[in-house]
């Protein structure tokens, strides 16, 4: 039978602003990454979250970012190597502090947005991510694309492969830029079926109609996507339909 970690993004309101359904999602996914404050998330919406996954049994993983409230982290930013370790060092600890008080922990980590995108390119700031895992705790396992520069650069860390059930890919296996138009996919079937050739075949089509193999043991669906929790139940529903069973990595 297949396996296969179901992910997404929560924790990303902000005082009286609300983005997605963190309950819902949490109803659905086995890990959920957790906004640390820096593109997202409050110590309140974080604390609430932490109890709800320790509640539901769900992984808690420190979604760590660029400080870039202003523009939810999506913005590509040179931040200086000893600076970026040290950002990312403190989000770790601060969500872990936060996962630990309501009786869990952080058991994994994912660069969010532009961070992410940036260090499947660029080893010296992989680098400074991985700095950071291994100063706080070295067992902590990173989610980032497959032949993501990570790898190069691991040191050691164990690397996660993930794939994304509602983004687009180009023919080299990257993520389509959200500024193209359709980088983002919405039909719940269409996305389910993606899900399921994913964890099955290990393939996807890529935008221009390449078959690119991957090979990855989560499965992200994103929660601040209009319609998540719909995208999310739908996913779940075709890959157990499909016999892979949804369970977390870490």
């Amino acid at each position: 039978m297949a396996v296969i970690d179901i992910n997404a993004d929560l924790g990303e309101g902000f005082g009286v602003w609300r983005l997605g359904d963190d309950a819902a999602l949490l109803e659905v996914v086995t890990s959920a990454n957790v906004a640390c404050g820096f593109h997202a998330g409050d110590p309140l919406t974080l604390r609430r979250v932490c109890a709800a996954a320790v509640g539901r049994g769900v992984t808690i993983g420190a979604q760590v970012s660029y400080r870039d409230l202003a523009g939810f982290g999506r913005r590509e930013m040179d931040v200086a190597p000893e600076e970026l370790t040290a950002e990312v060092l403190y989000q770790i600890a601060a969500l872990d502090g936060v996962a630990r008080a309501e009786g869990g922990r952080v058991a994994y980590v994912k660069p969010h947005g532009a961070l992410y995108n940036r260090i499947v390119r660029d080893a010296v700031q992989a680098r400074a991510v991985v700095a950071a895992v291994r100063a706080y705790d070295a067992t902590l396992p990173v989610l980032t694309l497959p032949g993501s520069a990570v790898y190069e650069v691991a040191d050691g860390l164990t690397i996660i492969a993930e794939c994304y059930a509602d983004r687009a890919y180009t023919s080299t296996g990257t993520l389509v830029s959200r500024r193209e138009p359709g980088a983002v996919l919405h039909d719940p079937e269409a996305v389910a079926r993606r899900a399921v050739r994913m964890a099955v075949d290990k393939t996807v089509t890529a935008a221009d109609g390449t078959e690119v193999a991957l090979d990855a043991r989560s499965i992200c669906v994103h929660g601040d996507t209009p319609g998540a929790v719909e995208l999310a139940r739908s996913v779940r529903a075709a890959l157990a339909e499909a016999g892979v069973e949804a369970e977390p990595f870490a």
